[in-house]
């Protein structure tokens, strides 16, 4: 062992583990050496922090804009990654793999949107113990390394959300047809194998992202009848629940793209008829049903109402709505959410895949 600058001595292995690492350095070129991790960590971070992809939620890819660019689908199907090419004993001779699930079948559709409904109202659940923590979704509110082209620091929302799509989109979460992310044009290469989905679909949906307007909703309308008024300091729980809340309402507002495509295949007539006429307002009439609405209202509130009440081990006669219990949130607040906010929105989705049900006809 050889003394250090603290008069501890290293261990032999490290020291060899030293000296290996010079001589190699020696006889490499400096030309074709890797760089070192710390500029390599600052290039991956430039890179996913990069001025072109700065912006607000959902751009590049929204309801009213074009379809996805060409490198956006290239990032999306992983034909631009390596990754896609590796071996596995379930996959095509091109690497990519097939989902065998029937997740996505439209005869699943009513049991996939009542899990949803469960992942939602838990998460507000857990939204609610904290206050509303204005400084989180405010620009330069907390000190958080993501910055704009301008040079102003990005919401501490922002920052949690840009660093979670940047995990769930290289393990192929976003070539999903049910997954919507917030800031597509970021999106990373594939460090896995690319998937192919059966998608029941027209093509014109994956040009449909509202992701942009569901943050607002969220951010102005939902959390301020939530939460209660002021900060508690508890950022990073308070980031970590609006960052899944968002992904799920995200996630359950798109799937009006499947809902419509159901309902389309149930009437193709009479909806054909209004989409050649692009009449929004009609498409919108035969979609709604004033009494399957006010049945999810309930559900949602008699569900709100059970899971945001303490339950001991001795089961009660009653799991309903009570007056007797103070809820984690009033169950009737979460049902109006739904009402006024959750299906409106799944309904716009559902109109404007419609609109261009027809277009690769």
């Amino acid at each position: 062992s050889q003394p250090t600058a603290l008069g501890r001595p290293f261990p032999c292995s490290f020291l060899g583990v030293q000296s290996r690492m010079a001589s190699h350095a020696a006889a490499t070129p400096a030309a074709s050496r890797p760089a070192p991790v710390s500029l390599r960590l600052a290039a991956r971070r430039s890179c996913s922090r990069s001025p072109a992809t700065m912006g607000q939620p959902g751009a590049g890819s929204s309801a009213s804009g074009p379809a996805s660019s060409p490198e956006q689908r290239a990032r999306r199907s992983g034909t631009a990654c390596s990754a896609a090419t590796v071996s596995s004993s379930k996959a095509g001779s091109d690497g990519t793999q097939t989902d065998k699930s029937d997740r996505l079948s439209l005869d699943n559709i009513r049991a996939s949107l009542i899990r949803q409904e469960d992942s939602i109202i838990f998460g507000l659940i857990e939204r609610a113990q904290y206050a509303i923590n204005a400084a989180v979704y405010q620009p330069g509110g907390v000190d958080v390394p993501c910055f704009h082209p301008d040079g102003t620091r990005a919401s501490m929302l922002e920052f949690m959300l840009r660093e979670n799509e940047q995990t769930g989109g290289k393990i192929r979460r976003y070539t999903s047809p049910d997954e919507h992310a917030f800031y597509p044009d970021s999106l990373p290469l594939l460090v896995i194998p690319a998937m192919t989905y059966p998608n029941p679909l027209a093509p014109a949906a994956e040009g449909i992202n509202i992701n942009a307007r569901i943050m607002d909703m969220y951010v102005n309308d939902l959390l301020p009848a939530l939460c209660q008024e002021g900060d508690d300091f508890n950022y990073g729980s308070t980031g970590l629940a609006d960052v899944s809340n968002l992904q799920c309402l995200s996630k359950r507002i798109h799937y009006g793209k499947f809902v419509a495509e159901s309902k389309f295949q149930a009437k193709p007539e009479e909806f054909t008829e209004l989409i050649k006429a692009q009449d929004a307002a009609g498409l919108m009439d035969l979609l709604t049903y004033k009494e399957v609405e006010d049945r999810v209202v309930r559900r949602v509130t008699n569900k709100a109402a059970t899971y945001g009440q303490d339950i001991s081990e001795e089961l009660p006669s009653d799991l309903g709505l009570r007056k007797d219990i103070e809820y984690k949130v009033a169950p009737e607040r979460v049902g109006e959410l739904y009402r006024e906010w959750i299906m409106p929105m799944t309904k716009d989705v559902q109109v404007e895949y419609l609109l261009r049900r027809l277009d690769h006809l």
